[in-house]
This record gives C-alpha cells, structure tokens and sequence, in this order.
C-alpha cells in the first residue's frame, strides 16, 4: 500500500476545504428554493435517526390482539386440511 506523503495530505485538505465550499453553495440555493426550510426546527424531524415515538399498548390489547391471530391461523390451518 502506498505511503501518504505530506503532499497527499495537502491535496486532500484542499480537496475537503473545496467540497466543504461546494456543499455551503448547494446549502445556499436549497434554502433560496425552499425559505421555510430556515425557520428553527423545520429540520429537526428530518434528522437522521429521528424516530417516531412508539404507540403504548395495554396489556388487555395485547391479549385480545394474541387471541385475534390464534383465532386467524386456526382458521387457515383448518382450511388448508380441507383444501
């Protein structure tokens, strides 16, 4: 594998210092296109890893939904031995 010269690393923190101002330009006309975009917190829900909250079920749900799908497969296994 080759070595980094100090030349090599001087060319890529001009390449990064280069594509980190490309990146400012396209931030620039984005936020030209789409004005709602600057106000604070419009992009807080398109943050990576933003999830929405999990729904809370009761355990009484739980169970009715258990008996639901013993009740669905009952069924289709009994179908599929007549079938």
């Amino acid at each position: 594998m080759p070595r980094t010269t100090p030349a090599h690393a001087e060319f890529a923190r001009l390449g990064a210092i280069a594509r980190l101002q490309q990146i400012d330009r396209e931030r620039a006309e984005i936020l030209a296109s789409f004005p709602e975009l600057k106000k604070k917190g419009a992009l807080t829900a398109l943050a990576v890893g933003a999830v929405a909250p999990r729904r809370k079920v009761s355990a009484a749900a739980r169970r009715a939904m258990s008996e639901g799908m013993r009740k669905f497969w009952a069924r289709r296994k009994s179908q599929a031995k007549h079938a």
